[in-house]
């Protein structure tokens, strides 16, 4: 969580740096081939406009290329632009954080309700305030392929809208199949006394909704449900309850005796041969890092926009 909040706040100070008091761009000035001081009365441009600027902008209604707005209008731009970028931050945050800090193994076994429920409200959010704003920015669809402005805009909203059908995928057709592969329905019922469990069983034990926290060390299975340091199935972000900590333990900052001091629940059961991994499971990694890619892609067509 510490991470998360860190990694938020990051990003909104980033995201404030960049110039939002002009509505202006270096599109109109590619197109004359002026600097800002042609068309403003300041120099380093917004503000009033000089007479050459109002017949430019003049020009630009003609064409279909501007669309003014009332105070009103730009007040309420602002709110939804705010919006906007308040949950393009909680979206974009958290797949980075997910992939950079939990890996996307943490959600192999299906998504969490809770991070099912954040991405879809966001995604509903984005669609629905960045179509207002693009109404606010383009007058015409002649200025989506006409335009940098335009062209840019076109792209963020194809990588967008390919997020969006990974997002409908893996929600409906492949959450679903590796959560029936783990068994994972809701609670699990404690073992009463020893428990042998495959390595494919243990996977039901992550501490999540209410399910027990199983970890494995050097062949024995420990639980870990009643430890602070185990919340939610997840050790400090970083290791997850379900899976064999035995190498991971070689780098903690601490020996096997907190593993010992957890209460023993049995033995890991040999596996005869190696699971193969279903052609779901591979799509969901794949979508996985997909997603990671396209939104690296999304910051630097926004870069572009803004800085360049």
């Amino acid at each position: 969580m510490k991470n998360f909040l860190l990694i938020f706040s990051i990003t909104v100070s980033l995201s404030c740096i960049g110039p939002f008091l002009s509505s202006a761009t270096t599109e109109y000035a590619r197109q004359t081939g002026f600097e800002c001081n042609e068309c403003h009365a300041e120099t380093t441009g917004g503000g009033k406009l000089t007479k050459e600027g109002e017949e430019f902008r003049d020009d630009l209604k003609i064409k279909g290329l501007y669309r003014p707005l009332t105070n009103a209008q730009k007040v309420i731009r602002f709110i939804v632009g705010y919006i906007h970028l308040f949950f393009a931050i909680i979206w974009f945050g958290t797949i980075l954080y997910v992939h950079i800090l939990l890996k996307p193994a943490y959600a192999s076994k299906g998504l969490p309700k809770g991070e099912l429920l954040l991405g879809w409200l966001s995604i509903i959010v984005l669609t629905v305030t960045g179509f207002l704003l693009s109404i606010s920015r383009i007058p015409s669809w002649k200025m989506l392929y006409t335009t940098r402005f335009g062209m840019l805009l076109s792209i963020k909203v194809i990588l967008f809208l390919i997020m969006v059908s990974t997002a409908v995928i893996v929600t409906a057709f492949i959450g679903p199949k590796m959560r029936w592969k783990w068994g994972l329905k809701g609670k699990v019922e404690i073992p009463q006394g020893k428990c042998d469990l495959a390595y494919e069983e243990l996977h039901t034990f992550d501490g999540k909704e209410g399910r027990p926290a199983y970890v494995v060390y050097k062949g024995l299975i420990y639980d870990v449900t009643a430890s602070k340091l185990w919340k939610n199935g997840s050790h400090l972000s970083k290791h997850l309850a379900g899976h064999d900590l035995t190498d991971a333990l070689k780098t903690a900052p601490h020996g096997e005796e907190k593993i010992f001091a957890m209460p023993p629940v049995g033995k890991l059961l040999p596996t005869s041969k190696k699971s193969k991994i279903p052609f779901y499971e591979k799509l969901f990694y794949f979508f996985a890092y997909l997603n990671l890619v396209l939104v690296f892609l999304i910051i630097f067509i926004i870069a572009l926009w803004r800085w360049w």
